[in-house]
């Protein structure tokens, strides 16, 4: 077989054959290199991974989740140690690594150890150790630092620099790796302090051509084993591939082993981290979401938390965000309450709840309009609140805004054991959310690559964000310790939002959001009017979901799946408003006050008579005509077209208004046809408990409705058919809501 095979390439051999010659050495260079790399592999066991951290932060935390992923052996330097390399990260500093370095390397002995030294904090490995070897090996150098295209600290040394055909030329002080000996020599000469640069340290002995060559120091000019970001944020992206995600560096096509967010690309390097390594996957999802919780039944009672309300402006549905507090599913003896309202409109709201349930919590504080207090020194103030409390286990920011369905929230928090986490919530038919995916230049919002896959639920997880707000929570020991001197809201030129979550990024603090269930929504609450009794009324255009769920029976849903009661011929019943919807309307209209007379003549109306004069309000007098259409379209309209096939409303009405029938005013309504192609008749009230007698009927058929259900209406043709009179009111006062559309 192999005589076959040679004869039959002997031609092409033979006619590449000058070629071949031409090539040769090149290609046995290539072959020995590959073969002496195959022979020398070095032993994953030789590699020790050595990481200065004299404190324990998130990016530590994650880069210690990284090397366990991969099986790394690291040795932390440092720990408890205090830090005084000065803030390197905008000027020049981090001699301390340098020292605890050589104090490490002089106490090892091994002279096959392969040490990998690198940066923890705003570092991640991509890949393992096997990887890592292989590709020092083939650089064939004996000490190998990572490469960065740009020059730090000493701009007056770039033209000391080796040229190098394709790649980095400067050096990066994040990461390297060489033989035990060769990093000895390397620091052997380290006599600096510890505010002293490391990086302009190590550059001075690459720089130089003696040194470079005597420890035999080369740059990983194209990223194959370590990736620094700054100046290349545009060249590195995510590569998905086989249920593994990789950094990958464009410009050069090599896939990095270890990513580092050197300087001011921490946001960056929390973005990867999102995804490396394997964190999050196409295939698998959040891989690293179910571990380290923290399950509420490991504790032997829930951890006490504070709640900071805050009401900034005039907002919709806020009686309604209250009742969905006491539903939240914790303990209350274990909850306290500091209750911020700057909007006088809010303070009955805020009173009937305290009322009716503050007796509930541990502990209630309030901060009223009167007192004049402004946002920023609110949020301080509840945070100092936890913060001098030892007993505070975290604190829970919760805005009125916020529509906080899931019950479980603060429970589904608490146990993601995180420093401060978010529950993702948007606003309806909006990207909007309460988390920055990223930050512009300027520190404003900008969007993230994967920001609207979190948004729309399409990759699900827990996500290391820049920016939360509205509903967050805190650890209360975050509060005593990295955060303790600190007014978290107030910083000249930003909002409380923005100076909260600055102030955590410059401390290294991770912000996450998840959104791995469902928890709510935001409100709207622009242009919100305070001008009536009950202004949610108004809000089926701002925030139609949520004046559904108030204002909309329950079962209405139901109505265009199940069979339509029909109590007389053409004449169909069904639910569709709330009893709130109901009591709302009725206390709307009473507030008014301003009922007709009853009489004929009736200047609200186009030709000023009434032929069949009742005793009512109409809506356009409250300004309610533009939002009741819109209900006619939103909740009516799809009944008419099922029940009359072919016939498509516009919801056009002359008349829409809530009559009123009193024993003792109007008890009755003679029988007459409606100006209208069809009608509506809501029952506002309750028979038998608000008022007595009272019904429709319909004369033609002889049908009679006696028993109107509150929240329930009556639809039926206008004209020509359906003959109709209101029965007596007997007792009490029996209100209905009428509207003759497309007349």
């Amino acid at each position: 077989m192999q005589q076959r095979t040679l004869r039959t390439f002997g031609p092409a051999l033979r006619t590449f054959g000058p070629a071949l010659r031409m090539f040769g050495p090149a290609l046995l260079f290539w072959t020995v290199l590959t073969a002496s790399a195959e022979e020398t592999r070095i032993p994953e066991d030789k590699l020790v991974v050595l990481t200065v951290a004299t404190k324990e932060t998130d990016g530590f935390r994650r880069f210690l989740r990284s090397a366990k992923h991969f099986n790394y052996t690291v040795k932390v330097l440092g720990r408890g140690e205090k830090w005084s390399g000065g803030d390197y990260t905008s000027a020049p500093g981090g001699g301390q690594k340098v020292r605890l370095l050589k104090q490490a390397v002089d106490e090892m002995t091994d002279e096959h150890t392969i040490v990998l030294f690198s940066d923890s904090y705003d570092t991640v490995f991509a890949s393992g150790p096997k990887e890592l070897l292989k590709k020092f090996s083939l650089a064939g150098h004996k000490l190998l630092f990572s490469s960065e295209s740009l020059l730090w600290p000493l701009r007056l040394l770039e033209d000391k620099h080796p040229h190098v055909v394709l790649g980095n030329r400067f050096l990066g002080s994040g990461a390297f790796m060489g033989f035990l000996p060769t990093v000895k020599k390397l620091v052997s000469d380290w006599t600096g302090a510890d505010s002293d640069s490391d990086q302009l340290f190590y550059t001075k002995i690459y720089i130089d051509p003696e040194k470079r060559k005597s420890i035999n120091i080369t740059l990983d000019s194209k990223c194959r084993l370590f990736q620094n970001l700054l100046g290349a944020l545009d060249d590195v992206v995510l590569k998905f591939e086989d249920s593994r995600v990789r950094a990958r560096n464009v410009l050069y096509d090599t896939l990095p082993v270890l990513v580092h967010g050197n300087g001011p690309t921490k946001l960056q390097i929390n973005y990867l981290g999102n995804y490396i390594p394997n964190t999050w996957t196409f295939e698998t999802g959040c891989t690293v979401c179910g571990q380290d919780l923290l399950p509420l039944s490991s504790l032997k009672e829930p951890p006490l938390v504070l709640i900071g309300v805050f009401i900034q402006q005039p907002t919709p549905f806020v009686s309604v965000f209250f009742e969905r507090l006491v539903k939240l599913q914790y303990p209350k003896d274990r909850l306290q309450l500091f209750i911020y309202n700057k909007e006088p409109h809010h303070e009955r709201h805020i009173s009937v709840f305290l009322k009716d349930h503050g007796a509930l919590y541990q502990k209630v504080s309030s901060v009223g309009p009167d007192e004049e207090m402004d946002i920023a020194a609110s949020r301080d103030q509840a945070i100092d609140m936890c913060r001098s409390d030892s007993a505070c286990d975290y604190f829970f920011n919760l805005d009125i805004e916020v529509v906080l369905k899931n019950e479980d929230t603060l429970k589904i928090l608490i146990e993601q054991n995180l420093p401060v986490v978010a529950p993702m919530i948007t606003r309806v038919g909006r990207l909007w959310s309460n988390f920055w995916g990223a930050l512009s230049v300027e520190g404003y919002y900008a969007r993230s690559e994967d920001y609207v896959d979190i948004v729309q639920g399409r990759r699900q997880g827990v996500w290391n964000v820049p920016y939360v707000s509205n509903v967050y929570l805190v650890r209360g020991s975050l509060l005593r310790s990295e955060l303790q001197d600190l007014s978290l809201y107030t910083t000249p030129g930003l909002d409380p939002d923005m100076a909260f979550c600055q102030q955590l990024r410059t401390k290294d603090v991770f912000m996450y959001v998840t959104n791995q269930q469902t928890f709510g929504r935001i409100l709207s609450p622009e242009n919100y009017q305070t001008s009536h009794l009950h202004n949610d009324l108004w809000q089926i255009f701002q925030n139609p979901l949520d004046w559904e769920e108030r204002y909309i029976h329950p079962n209405y849903s139901r109505v265009l799946k199940d069979q339509m009661e029909t109590p007389c011929p053409d004449v169909y019943w069904f639910p569709i408003f709330s009893e709130t919807a109901c009591d709302h309307i009725v206390e709307e209209m009473e507030n008014f006050g301003k009922w007709s007379g009853g009489g004929s003549m009736d200047t609200r109306i186009q030709g000023g008579y009434e032929n069949v004069p009742t005793i009512d309000i109409h809506m356009n007098q409250i300004n309610f005509q533009r939002e009741w259409q819109k209900f006619l379209l939103e909740y009516v309209a799809p009944v008419t077209e099922k029940m009359y096939p072919g016939y498509y409303t516009r919801a056009q009405f002359d008349l829409a208004f809530v009559v009123r029938y009193k024993p003792d005013e109007q008890p009755s309504l003679r029988p007459h046809h409606d100006a209208s192609t069809f009608t509506i008749n809501i029952a506002l009230n309750h028979v038998g408990i608000d008022f007595q007698g009272g019904g429709c009927r319909f004369i033609r058929y002889d049908c009679a409705i006696t028993s109107p259900r509150k929240g329930w209406t009556l639809l039926h043709p206008g004209r020509l058919t359906h003959y109709h009179e209101g029965l007596p009111t007997t007792a009490g006062v029996r209100y209905i809501a009428v509207s003759f559309v497309d007349p």
